[in-house]
């Protein structure tokens, strides 16, 4: 009787995984390894990118810009500067074309220059100042209804907990 229980919960097991990998499958651009730009653990006092996740990025090789659905993302950062006057750096926007639907749709890369400005403290952690401006210009070719340079406000993420 024991191995008849252990065999169904390993049934159980593999079939609830399964499913969940089922459940949560959706398109998604091409994974690169870790780069030697790799992101650096931030030091207090350093000026950071906070990502989706609410964790403080300084130099991310990888960024993601739509948080809510993971379809704009940037890969294979290069920075050429980052600091209390802003950060310069190169890199490539993975965007979804949703064509016929998100899930079911394309990434296409376009290569961009990212821009990192504004500076304020960050809610979470006030000890950190936070980029809160990205601006993205596409060198070449850019996903449609997009312009040249396209601006976008930095996420703050979720206040620490009070108490």
């Amino acid at each position: 009787m024991r191995a008849t229980v252990v065999g169904t919960a390993v049934t159980l097991a593999t079939a609830a995984l399964l499913t969940a990998g089922a459940a949560t499958a959706s398109a998604s651009p091409p994974t690169t390894s870790p780069s030697p730009t790799a992101t650096a653990r931030a030091a207090r006092g350093d000026r950071v990118l906070v990502d989706c996740f609410a964790h403080r990025n300084v130099r991310p090789a990888d960024f993601i810009l739509a948080c809510g659905d993971g379809n704009s993302r940037l890969k294979g950062l290069q920075w050429s500067s980052w600091g209390a006057g802003g950060a310069t750096g190169t890199g490539t926007n993975w965007v979804n074309d949703c064509k016929p639907y998100c899930a079911a749709g394309t990434f296409h890369p376009y290569p961009v220059v990212i821009r990192l400005s504004g500076d304020t403290k960050w809610t979470k952690h006030p000890s950190f100042d936070r980029y809160t401006q990205l601006s993205l210009t596409y060198t070449g070719a850019r996903p449609e209804g997009f312009q040249r340079v396209m601006s976008y406000p930095l996420w703050d993420g979720p206040s620490a907990p009070q108490g």
